[in-house]
């Protein structure tokens, strides 16, 4: 048995060690907001944070987790209590058919926790392997510099 760390709550696990992150997250666990896309790690349906780090979960093995916390987009925020990037996705109207929209904000919030106040130049080069067929591109752009903003005028700590 294998303990992961998601969205700050220990799992268990028995899957082998090839088996795809994405699986255990959406299969075992019951999270079903990361979407399998290509399955190849090209489109970023699959994003989630380990550690911090954006990872596609489709190729990512479970047994390269040792120890470290995963988050899913149902980590980043709550209906409640949404993370900046989703009310800015939200305030911007960015979804459309909404499938790729997980992977994207929790790119865009590895993303905002490296560069603080990204360039349109940044966002393109960190959001360039997201895929999204509906073509939000310039939405999801307008989205990270507002949620950017929002994080930098806020005390120290509350910036997610």
């Amino acid at each position: 048995m294998k303990t992961l760390k998601i969205n700050g709550q220990e799992f268990q696990t028995d899957a082998d060690d090839d088996t795809p992150l994405l699986w255990v997250i959406r299969d075992e666990i019951g999270l079903t907001g990361t979407k399998f896309g290509c399955g190849i790690a090209m489109c970023g349906a699959c994003t989630v944070h380990v550690d911090g780090a954006a990872v596609r979960s489709c190729s990512y093995p479970l047994g390269a987790i040792d120890n470290e916390a995963i988050t899913t987009i149902e980590g980043l925020g709550t209906p409640d209590a949404l993370h900046t990037l989703q009310a800015a996705w939200i305030d911007h109207q960015v979804a459309q058919c909404g499938y790729c929209q997980s992977g994207q904000i929790m790119s865009a919030a590895a993303l905002l926790k490296d560069i603080p106040n990204p360039t349109d130049d940044e966002i393109d080069a960190a959001m360039s392997g997201n895929l999204c067929r509906c073509g939000t591109y310039p939405r999801i752009r307008a989205a990270i510099h507002a949620a950017a903003k929002v994080a930098a005028l806020k005390p120290s700590g509350e910036g997610e």
